[in-house]
């Protein structure tokens, strides 16, 4: 059992705090309380939570490691760190006679190498940036033995800590208790070798149904059902998020946002407070050439006469004298559509990869699309229920604001709207374009859907050409209206995939995940379902063409407990969306009411692994703010507790304290002389290393190594040395001085010296 004091010295920079000032129990006490946890733990499954030094999950590395090979697949470490450990390895090798190499060498590298472990978090106590890190990985305790009796005479070389190294020298089984881990799963070599912490490393941590978990991060609040969050496509990195009122808000890659709105319709928009209606602002893009046009498009509910209700889309710009914020004077009515009821009014708009606007229209609304003997749906000489495409970026002779394509699919057909591409819609909400995979570009283009279903099936579509969707024949894969699904004529294409109304009751479509930061995402469809607040994703088997559900979960609190991550959120889901980068969001409200505050932007993140160091970082132009900034400020409850006070600042980048010393002579052991040998007693000995001269305590201290990659960095301007021009150098210095040299434990050269001076003494007497 580790006491108080041993677990200060695995810890030097924890300062004694509320736990060291408890009364310590007498040790049967301690026995009694701690052996049914040691029980609970032998039979207990370890539950694997990979994590680097910095916090953060593992990643796979760019390019293979040269030093630290055994995690070039899975692992914490770069190849910049790697080289930075092999470094320090090599410099450590060279302070060691030819014996002590050939013992230690091999064991030394694996030692070293924990900090390139996927569980290095674990190795080095480090789970979380309120708990002060090892000086040294956890070993368990028969491997730690053996290094011990090989490498012992490097300790010196890894740890700074006089106890630990005291420690060494008396006690080997002291000394490996220390430094052994009360998890035995673990610790060195164990983690290597059970089952549980290794079989899946690296997926996305699956619970014992198979529900993939994944975590969060909060990203905006206090948002009036934001129905949307889109960017402009500028390489600015906003994010746009609107509100069902009316208001659309600017929000900076800092997290914050500008208090003045970059569009205010809330005067124009038709919206009630009343619980889940469906009308307000409902849609918005960004022109595909936004950045030089400033042009974007709208789509909102209105009132005519305060009677008749429509949706209305139509053309903005943004001022010419402010990025953030849009001309009001600038609207441009593009198209409005009458709505016979208040529910089933659509709302998305998107610009697909050929750079034509699509609106997708509800059925008009009420039960089971009643208008006309078809429906809306089936009647193509309707807007209501259809994918329309327009191109508008010009205008006819015939005043209309807009053109038709000329490849839509029913220009030639006097029965229909030119403007329709599919129909056959009951509300789809919320579509997006496919980006594709970030290398083959595989389904890059592809439009998905998620259409609302009526007493039985939620449905997720891919939209093509000329698709009819099937509603009001048939709804999912079932049919609705038995007289028209078994009409030969229907020719309708199925859903990619449907859900029954025991799962969920009206579907949110969602985004393939493209990202960089989840690689393990890459490819799944990821959406959910509006009341039921279930997250849901689909994987494509690339052999068949098919798709399979695979069941999303928040991660339980051992999987998602990371710096900032949460494992909840808000029960309603109002909308999904993407960033300019690939990562994806979701918004959710507690109360799903158009003047209800509650309203949450999420972020996904997979606790199981990550990108390489740097790899996703994006370059963003300025954005030039003129009103004022709001500071974000979270309010979900992190996994981990942040109100405690840390022991420590949390570093950015984890530097260890394995270095070599810094000499510019090399010292042989067989230079040690009784004198000496008083020098290393007063040394090791805590009572008189207190009275010893605070100058020299700062002598004994090794210098950081970034000095010591300058003093490398001269001698190769200068030029490279061979051994006997460094043996020339080393005899005439020891012709003009004679020294007695010795390397305290831990520390620098102390350097006894009696200088022969030629020229006169300073008669000022020395301090």
């Amino acid at each position: 059992m580790i006491g108080a004091p041993l677990d200060a010295a695995l810890h030097p920079g924890a300062g004694p705090g509320p736990r060291s000032a408890r009364k310590t129990p007498r040790r049967p006490e301690l026995v009694r309380l701690i052996w049914p946890l040691m029980l609970f733990t032998l039979v207990h499954r370890a539950s694997a939570h990979p994590q680097c030094l910095d916090f953060e999950p593992p990643f796979k590395p760019p390019w293979h490691l040269e030093f630290c090979r055994q995690y070039e697949e899975f692992g914490c470490c770069d190849q910049k760190t790697d080289n930075a450990i092999a470094e320090r390895y090599w410099d450590i090798i060279e302070e060691l006679e030819a014996a002590g190499q050939e013992l230690c060498a091999d064991m030394l590298k694996e030692v070293m190498c924990q900090e390139c472990s996927p569980y290095a978090a674990h190795l080095y106590d480090a789970e979380d940036p309120y708990t002060p890190v090892r000086e040294l990985p956890g070993l368990c305790f028969g491997y730690c033995s053996e290094f011990h009796g090989q490498c012992a005479h490097v300790l010196k070389y890894l740890t700074h800590n006089r106890r630990l190294l005291d420690t060494s020298v008396r006690d080997m089984s002291t000394f490996c208790s220390m430094v052994d881990l009360s998890d035995q799963d673990y610790c060195y070599p164990n983690v290597l070798k059970t089952t549980d912490l290794n079989s899946n490393l690296g997926q996305v941590v699956e619970d014992p149904k198979g529900c993939l978990q994944l975590c969060l991060t909060e990203v905006a609040n206090s948002l009036r059902n934001p129905v949307l969050m889109l960017h402009s496509g500028d390489h600015t990195h906003r994010m746009f998020i609107a509100e069902q009122v009316g208001f659309v808000w600017v929000y900076l890659p800092d997290g914050s946002r500008l208090e003045r709105p970059f569009l205010d319709l809330s005067g124009e928009v038709m919206t009630t407070p009343w619980l889940g209606d469906e009308r307000g602002f409902l849609g918005m893009a960004f022109h595909p050439k936004y950045r030089d046009n400033g042009l974007f498009f709208i789509y909102y509910s209105i009132q005519v006469n305060n009677k008749l209700e429509k949706v209305r889309i139509s053309e903005m710009k943004v001022s010419a004298h402010d990025m953030n914020v849009a001309d009001p004077h600038s609207e441009r009515v593009v198209l409005e559509i009458e709505e016979p009821a208040a529910n089933h009014n659509g709302g998305q708009l998107l610009f697909g990869l050929d750079g034509y606007l699509y609106i997708f229209t509800g059925d008009g609304g009420k039960a089971g699309d009643p208008f006309g003997k078809y429906g809306n749906a089936q009647n193509k000489s309707a807007l209501l229920g259809k994918v329309l495409r327009l191109d508008v970026d010009g205008t006819e002779p015939s005043g209309r604001p807009y053109r038709i394509p000329p490849d839509n699919p029913f220009i030639g057909d006097s029965g229909a709207r030119p403007e329709v591409y599919a129909y056959g819609v009951r509300n789809m909400w919320r579509c997006s374009v496919d980006r594709g995979d970030p290398v083959s570009l595989s389904g890059r283009g592809r439009i998905f859907c998620g259409d609302v279903g009526q007493n039985r099936y939620e449905e997720i579509d891919i939209i093509v050409k000329g698709g009819n969707y099937g509603w009001r024949a048939k709804e999912g894969f079932e049919c609705y209206d038995l007289k028209l699904c078994h009409n030969a004529s229907l020719n309708d294409g199925l859903p990619i995939f449907a859900y029954s109304h025991h799962v969920g009751k009206s579907v949110t479509g969602g985004y393939v995940y493209r990202g960089c930061e989840s690689p393990n995402l890459n490819g799944l469809y990821i959406f959910g379902d509006f009341m039921s607040g279930r997250i849901m994703a689909l994987e494509e088997d690339k052999t068949t063409g098919g798709w399979r559900e695979r069941s999303v979960c928040m991660g339980d609190t051992k999987t998602c407990s990371f710096p900032g991550l949460i494992n909840h959120h808000h029960k309603f889901i109002i909308s999904f969306a993407e960033d300019e980068a690939g990562e994806l969001y979701f918004m959710a409200t507690a109360y799903p009411s158009s003047s209800s505050p509650y309203g949450t932007v999420f972020k996904f993140r997979d606790p199981s692994r990550r990108a390489p160091p740097g790899k996703c970082k994006q370059k963003s132009l300025p954005v030039k703010v003129k009103g004022k900034k709001i500071p974000f400020v979270p309010r979900e409850r992190n996994v981990l507790d942040t109100n405690e006070k840390p022991t420590r600042p949390p570093p950015r980048l984890v530097r260890l304290t394995t270095r070599a010393p810094v000499s510019n002579r090399r010292v042989e052991p067989s230079t040690t002389t009784a004198a000496a040998a008083r020098v290393t007693q007063a040394s090791t000995d805590p009572l008189r290393l207190k009275t010893t001269d605070a100058r020299h305590r700062q002598k004994d201290v090794l210098k950081p190594w970034k000095k010591k990659n300058k003093v490398l960095k001269k001698k190769k301007k200068v030029g490279e040395q061979t051994k006997k021009e460094k043996k020339k150098t080393m005899t005439r210095q020891t012709s003009r001085t004679r020294t007695k040299t010795i390397r305290p434990t831990g520390g620098r050269d102390r350097i006894n010296t009696e200088t022969k001076q030629t020229g006169p003494k300073d008669p000022t007497p020395s301090t």
